[in-house]
C-alpha cells in the first residue's frame, strides 16, 4: 500500500500548488492548457490500446463493461459523490464535481495504476507507483490551476481503487501473466482515449460506466489463455 499512499500525497500536494497558482493564470491560458493535456491523454491512451494481442478481448470487455456500468450507474455515483463533497464544503456549483470526476478517472484508469498496484501487492515493489505519483502530482498542478480544489478529492477513489488492487493481487498473482496484463492495459487505454475526448468536449462519454471493462479484460484474457 506504500505506493498508493505516496500517490495520494502527491495528488494533494500538486493540488495545493495548482490552487495557489490558479489566481494568477488568465482564463484563456487555462483553456489552452486543458486542451493540450487532453490531447496528451489521448496519445497515451492510443499507445496503451495498441498493445493488445487480441482486439476481440478489448471489444467484448467494453461491451460487457458498458452493460455492467450502466446497470450499476457508476458515473452517476461518482458525480453524486463529487456533488455531496462540494455541498459539505459549502460549494455552490462551478467546476468542483467536474474536477473530481475527471481526475478520478484519469488517475485510476491508466496502466500504471493497475500494473503498479499489482507489482506493489505481489512483490512489494512500488517503483511504478512512485513514478505514477510524480506524474499525477504534476498533472494535479495543471488540473487544479484550471479546475480547482475538486482535484484533491480524487485522492479518495485513487486510494480505494489502487489499494484494492494491491490487496487482491496478493491472491491473484498466479493469474496475472504478462499476456493478461497486456489486455487489461489495452482496455484501459481505450477508456483513457474516452477521457481525452470528453475533456475536449467533442462527445460526452460515460467513461465511469465503462470502468468494469478493465475487469472483464482480465476474465476474458484468462479464458482465452485456457482455451488456447
Amino acid at each position: 500500500m506504500k505506493g498508493t499512499i505516496i500517490n495520494v500525497v502527491a495528488i494533494l500536494v500538486g493540488t495545493g500548488l495548482g490552487v495557489t497558482l490558479k489566481r494568477g493564470i488568465p482564463e484563456r491560458f487555462k483553456s489552452t492548457v486543458i486542451q493540450g493535456l487532453s490531447l496528451a491523454i489521448i496519445v497515451i491512451g492510443l499507445q496503451m490500446a495498441l498493445q493488445t494481442g487480441n482486439v476481440l478481448i478489448v471489444v467484448l470487455s467494453l461491451v460487457f463493461g458498458a452493460l455492467t456500468g450502466e446497470l450499476l450507474r457508476i458515473e452517476d455515483m461518482l458525480t453524486k459523490m463529487g456533488t455531496n463533497i462540494e455541498k459539505r464544503l459549502g460549494g455552490n456549483g462551478g467546476n468542483f464535481t467536474k474536477a473530481f470526476v475527471t481526475t478520478s478517472l484519469v488517475y485510476c484508469v491508466g496502466a500504471m495504476a493497475i500494473v503498479g498496484s499489482i507489482q506493489d501487492g505481489i512483490s512489494g515493489d512500488a517503483t511504478t507507483l512512485y513514478a505514477k505519483s510524480l506524474l499525477d502530482g504534476v498533472a494535479s498542478v495543471v488540473f487544479a490551476s484550471t479546475l480547482g480544489i475538486g482535484v484533491a478529492f480524487s485522492a479518495i477513489p485513487v486510494f480505494l481503487y489502487q489499494g484494492s488492487i494491491t490487496i487482491l493481487a496478493q491472491y491473484l498473482q498466479v493469474f496475472l501473466t504478462s499476456d493478461v496484463i497486456k489486455e487489461i492495459t489495452a482496455t484501459g487505454g481505450v477508456l483513457i482515449i474516452g477521457i481525452g475526448i470528453k475533456m475536449l468536449e467533442i462527445k460526452e462519454i460515460k467513461v465511469g460506466n465503462l470502468l468494469p471493462s478493465v475487469f472483464y479484460a482480465l476474465i476474458l484474457a484468462l479464458v482465452v489463455r485456457e482455451i488456447g
